[in-house]
């Protein structure tokens, strides 16, 4: 049976795909430090004779040949993933997301994968006003957090270029949906929104809610490394993956009023640094290499993942 390794396994994303695998029969091996990762995202799992745990970190080159050997397919999902968190902490972003990153292509070439699929982020092309944004736009990080990203992107292409490794790149447009973390300091928009309105409680925008965001269900991402794991070429490529279409806050703020069914004024805040103000992805090269088509529209996400929410105990 081939076998899969899921680093961030525990993570939103990473315990997203680790579902549905599973429930394609797969074998799977998580590897998670649980610093942004939650047990409570894969107890589910835990048991089930297909999935292997292994509680390490990615910096650590040992772990990394541990959690490759005999492995497949690599879907790298660990990141510490926060433009705020990299903001205030970009050594320990470095240290997670490029260190870590290397190790695991070092450990994934010498074990001879089949696949690495990497998780980027479309943050790497900063604020440009030009949309929607092409993979071949120039790429201009703004925040530590890009620039780890972008930094990871260019490792696993040279890993293709001069060893073979079979890699893809994934930059993924502001995803969303269950097992997405509301409690962390840095919790994304969505989650935060969902949870300050079921608690009938103003969640905050920052900055007036024009700011227009590409937002992904999750179970998208989670087919498209799917398909990025059949594909027999593209090595090296990049890939943008994402709904398709924008939203602005205040849209997307007034759309989750009419599924939660309250009417919740908003709190304004000041711009954060690093963030970006429009974002949209042309995702014709991944439809036209990759047959990438995301299945889920965005009120359809928004409703699964607030009936998620409602049942999240401890929100």
């Amino acid at each position: 049976m081939e076998k899969y390794l899921i680093t961030g396994g525990a993570g939103f994303i990473g315990s997203n795909i680790v579902k549905q695998l599973l429930k394609l029969k797969k074998s799977v091996r998580i590897v998670d430090n649980f610093s942004t990762g939650r047990e409570e995202n894969i107890k589910e799992f835990i048991g089930n004779p297909n999935l292997e745990l292994i509680n390490g970190d990615l910096t650590d080159l040992n772990i990394c040949r541990k959690s490759v050997k005999k492995i497949d397919f690599v879907l790298h999902q660990a990141a510490i993933p926060s433009v705020p968190r990299s903001i205030k902490d970009p050594l320990k972003s470095n240290n997670a997301n490029i260190v870590g990153t290397l190790n695991l292509l070092i450990a994934a070439r010498d074990e001879k994968v089949k696949r690495f699929v990497y998780a980027s982020s479309s943050s790497v092309y900063g604020d440009s006003p030009k949309l929607p944004k092409e993979e071949k736009f120039p790429i201009n990080p703004i925040s530590p957090y890009a620039l780890t990203k972008y930094t990871g992107e260019k490792y696993t292409q040279l890993f293709w270029q001069i060893y073979k490794l079979p890699t893809i790149s994934l930059r993924y447009f502001n995803v969303f949906g269950p097992r997405q973390n509301p409690k962390s300091q840095y919790a994304a928009v969505i989650p935060n929104f969902i949870t300050k309105l079921l608690k009938k409680d103003s969640p905050v925008i920052y900055g007036d809610g024009n700011q227009s965001r590409d937002f992904t269900y999750v179970d998208n991402v989670v087919n498209a490394n799917l398909l990025a794991i059949k594909t027999k070429q593209d090595f090296g490529e990049v890939f943008n993956i994402s709904y398709g279409k924008q939203i602005n806050l205040n849209q997307l703020f007034k759309l989750l009023q009419e599924i939660i069914k309250v009417n919740i004024k908003p709190k304004y805040q000041e711009p954060r640094d690093g963030d970006i103000l429009h974002s949209r992805a042309d995702i014709s090269k991944a439809r036209n290499a990759l047959n990438y088509i995301p299945k889920i529209e965005l009120k359809e996400g928004l409703i699964k993942t607030v009936e998620w929410f409602k049942n999240y105990e401890k929100f």
